[in-house]
This record gives structure tokens, sequence and C-alpha cells, in this order.
């Protein structure tokens, strides 16, 4: 699988402008050795951002992670978007400790790419989670979020 990591980033920054508003960076969009895809997106550490302890909000830490882990579908299924609409079904996000700096979110598929597919062909509206590691830039994980896509097709 090939990926244009500047084409996801330019693609979905486009379609959710909100993402813009608070200045989420793309630091990688990669397909993984097991067939998968990881996207790591960061959000730096701006004042704006800030909730009343000096770290980032939680609506800005939760915005961040959905948003890596739309990179991580627009990635894994653009071929298939002239047929099918992706669309967030739910999401659950723990946080852990307080995060404090930039931040960073790796997101990462949570099903084979070909299973999806496979349901979407079958005619059945398939199912799948993202699973996002937010933490600081030294590695540490201050959230978890997963996201559970649906790929809607089109009719």
């Amino acid at each position: 699988m090939s990926i244009d990591s500047r084409q996801v980033a330019a693609g979905l920054l486009e379609a959710v402008p909100f993402a813009r508003t608070l200045g989420i960076e793309f630091v990688e969009v990669a397909p993984e050795a097991d067939g998968g895809v990881r996207a790591v997106v960061r959000l730096p550490d701006a004042p704006e951002h800030h909730n009343h302890v000096g770290g980032p909000h939680a609506g800005a830490m939760f915005t961040l992670g959905e948003t890596a882990s739309g990179a991580v579908v627009l990635a894994a299924f653009t071929p298939v978007l002239d047929r099918a609409v992706p669309l967030a079904v739910t999401a659950e996000i723990a946080y852990k400790k307080v995060a404090m700096g930039p931040v960073l979110a790796t997101a990462r598929l949570g099903r084979p790419v070909a299973d999806v597919l496979a349901e979407l062909d079958a005619g059945r509206r398939p199912e799948f989670p993202v699973v996002v590691e937010i933490g600081t830039e030294d590695g540490t994980v201050t959230s978890l979020l997963t996201v559970v896509w649906t790929l809607r097709p089109n009719r």
C-alpha cells in the first residue's frame, strides 16, 4: 500500500476546518508491516489550547486524537471513497494524566483493511476501530482514545 501523507493531510484539513483552527500538524501517515496504517499528528503547545491546569484542554486532546483516527481512515480507504462515506460511529476517551507541552497522537487501524473491504464488497456497512495513544513528545501516554468508524455505502 502506497500512502501520500501530504495528500491525506491536505484532504483532512480541507474537510475538517476545526483541525486547522487548532493548528494540528501531520507528522506521519504510513503503512505498517502488518498491512495496517499508522498516523501521527501533533498539537502544538499554545496558551489558547490550555485548560485551567495549564495543559491542553480535553476538547483539544479529543480533536487531536479524532483527527489522527480520521487520517488513518482516509489513508486506508481512499480507493473506496467514491462509493462509501467514512463516518465516526462512537468514540471513547480515557484521560490518564495531565499532558504538558506539545502533544502527539498516534493512531492505528484496529482491523485488517482487507476484512473491512470484504464486508463493504458484500453489501454490508463495516465497522472498525481506530485506537489512538495520545501523549507528550517524550513518549508518556496521557490519554487513550478509540474511535469506531463505519463506511456507509453510497446509494
